[in-house]
């Protein structure tokens, strides 16, 4: 959905929004083993266990912009020579918020408990039933709780569904001040002034999916020991810079 307002003395406004569902039985950002989720089948004679959310998958998009010329001094030609006229006439001034849901990821174990020769190991823990509580904390530290997962039984795969979590949103809101300086007929030089990431917000990456590193399962009943990795769900990076700003000069013709 795109909708756009052009409203008197220089002010535009633009809004656009986009739902979306992506779904597959495998796919990756980047390469075979993305951040977000283990792109190979988790057990290959059941290709539909891995049916669920794309890795690209985000739900709601929405962009916001606005554009304002300001009103001072005077846009005619001839109208004024005047230096004050000069330097306060033909800025404008421009933002844009930018915002969406996370991506998608999947709670991984860091083995290969199935026992089926893979040592990509993409196979997925089960859910915990005794567990109860919200899975998705949202703090960096640990974005997950991972006492939501327990480690399948020996020679099994895990009940969780691959990309059943989503990761944490993006918030951003930039800036930009302009001027246009006319030199002469066709040819003109801009003066630029940037902001990304106004408000300094912090947009975190997608969590270390890793649940458990290992366990230690009991031969006769092939029930797993196991204790949640310390870094299970913790978040090291950020999907943005900190504010950044910057000044250009552009010549145009």
């Amino acid at each position: 959905m795109n909708l756009v307002r052009r409203l008197s003395h220089g002010l535009q406004f633009r809004g656009v929004y986009t739902l979306a569902k992506a779904l597959d039985e495998g796919s990756s950002l980047a390469n075979a083993i993305s951040g977000s989720t283990n792109a190979f089948t988790m057990n290959p004679l059941q290709h539909r266990l891995d049916y669920g959310l794309s890795s690209f998958d985000i739900r709601h998009s929405a962009s916001i912009n606005a554009t304002y010329e300001l009103p001072f001094g005077s846009k005619t030609p001839g109208a004024s020579d005047s230096v004050l006229n000069k330097l306060i006439s033909r800025w404008q001034v421009s933002a844009i918020t930018a915002l969406q849901t996370g991506m998608p990821f999947s709670p991984q174990l860091g083995f290969n408990p199935a026992n089926d020769g893979d040592s990509r190991n993409p196979i997925r823990p089960s859910w915990n039933p005794s567990f109860n509580g919200p899975v998705i904390t949202g703090g960096p530290n640990q974005y997950f709780d991972p006492n939501a997962f327990i480690v399948p039984l020996n020679g099994t795969y895990g009940n969780v569904g691959r990309d059943t979590l989503r990761g944490p949103g993006l918030s951003e809101f930039d800036m930009s001040l302009d001027k246009r300086i006319p030199l002469k007929e066709g040819l003109n030089l801009q003066f630029r002034s940037e902001i990304f990431n106004v408000l300094n917000h912090t947009n975190f990456n997608t969590p270390n999916p890793i649940v458990f590193t290992s366990a230690t399962f009991n031969p006769t009943t092939g029930v797993a020991a196991a204790i949640p990795s310390p870094t299970a769900g913790l978040i090291t990076s950020t999907t943005t810079t900190s504010r950044q700003i910057q000044f250009g000069l552009k010549l145009l013709w």
